[in-house]
């Protein structure tokens, strides 16, 4: 193999490619990026057995052929090679190395065959649809913070896509829930998607996807089965094998008769929480929220090292309540909010409150109390 490609685009593709690589890997050939040049391009393929990114991007190929070498070092390298040079890549007549070379530097770096690194994009896929690149992110960015950490409810770790009847539309919906909260957004379902199996999306593939959605305009292609999804964004093609379980039946957490409403600016109420937090305790992070007639009343005490209270004028005109809440929870939830104000719909102290945007009904979201 013998190629030479503008620093820029080798670059490019190789930070979106590479961070699928994880850092320790017990499989050698899992460190590598798969390079292979052919015709005017070269395509890079990076895996770790569960997700898989592959890009083209365009290249002057003298001789073709196909070769793997260290993903994260290869970035490096290129990373800091002088802008706007060209990169040249050359193996050698064995394969066991690999020569990169732009200017007055060069580079050999250790090969290991083209045949041994794995695939994953075997399988078919049930159902295909088009999904603007903007409403993709929009259904991510609203849900993502959600998703839980903890192993053992693994069915957790992850974003639920499906398709659902609301109001007399077929909606793409998006839900992740740790247990204390819970995230929703919905968009029109896409032509295709009508009748596609639930899927639970990893953590880190939701990740990933976030990253590569940077352009609102991109048409994004989504390929779905029982087991695995595939996305092509432009030239980026990214397989990813899907949570194996089963996602819980949300809607019952989703309260439906709370009759208390507080209308508040949402970047008063954000600060005020902020500063009020400072004072609490990182395990605890509990604020009182105390409702009388438009006025909110936020306390955060903590034994170790003194109490806060800040006032907040709210929109609120039913019978005086208290409830507590985990300070990082609602800044979380109030970052999502894209409207000026927030809506607040509780019941009682120990019930979810529901927290609805004043931008529009896409998204809801369901925080459970705790106890202050």
């Amino acid at each position: 193999m013998r190629i030479t490609i503008e620093r820029s685009n080798l670059l490019k593709s190789l930070n979106h490619v590479h961070r699928v690589v994880e850092r320790r890997n017990t499989i050698p050939i899992l460190s590598n990026v798969l390079l292979k040049a052919d015709g005017t391009s070269l395509d890079m393929k990076a895996t770790d057995l569960d997700l898989e990114i592959t890009e083209a991007t365009p290249a002057n190929v003298e001789q073709a052929g196909a070769t793997t070498v260290p993903a994260h070092l290869l970035y490096d390298i290129v990373r800091k090679l002088s802008d706007g040079s060209e990169v040249l890549l050359a193996t050698n007549t064995d394969g066991s190395s690999m020569t990169v070379a732009s200017g007055r530097s060069k580079f050999s770096l250790q090969c290991l065959p083209e045949s041994d690194f794995p695939d994953l994009t075997a399988g078919s896929f049930s159902h295909s649809f088009k999904l603007k690149a903007a409403d993709l992110k929009m259904l991510i960015d609203r849900t993502q913070f959600a998703i839980s950490t903890e192993e053992t409810r693994y069915y957790l770790n992850g974003i639920f896509f499906h398709t659902i009847e609301s109001d007399g539309d077929l909606k793409l919906r998006a839900v992740a829930t740790d247990g204390h909260r819970l995230a929703r957004a919905d968009v029109s379902a896409p032509a295709g998607s009508e009748g596609m199996p639930g899927i639970i999306i990893p953590r880190k593939t939701v990740g990933e996807l976030q990253k590569l959605v940077d352009s609102p305009d991109t048409i994004v292609t989504v390929e779905v089965s029982d087991a695995k999804i595939r996305l092509t964004i432009g030239s980026i093609v990214m397989t990813s094998k899907l949570i194996d379980g089963t996602f819980p039946d949300y809607q019952r957490v989703i309260p439906t008769n709370n009759d208390k409403e507080m209308r508040v600016d949402c970047q008063t109420f954000a600060q005020a929480v902020d500063r009020v937090s400072t004072i609490s305790s990182e395990r605890g992070r509990a604020v009182k929220l105390a409702l009388s007639d438009g006025q909110l009343l936020l306390t955060v005490n903590n034994p170790d090292s003194g109490s806060a209270t800040e006032e907040v004028a709210v929109g609120y005109e039913m019978d005086p309540m208290e409830i507590g809440f985990n300070a990082k929870y609602l800044l979380d939830i109030t970052a999502q909010l894209s409207g000026d104000a927030a809506v607040f719909l509780l019941a009682d102290a120990g019930s979810p409150t529901l927290i609805r945007d004043t931008a529009g009904d896409d998204a809801l979201y369901v925080l459970m109390p705790m106890r202050v």
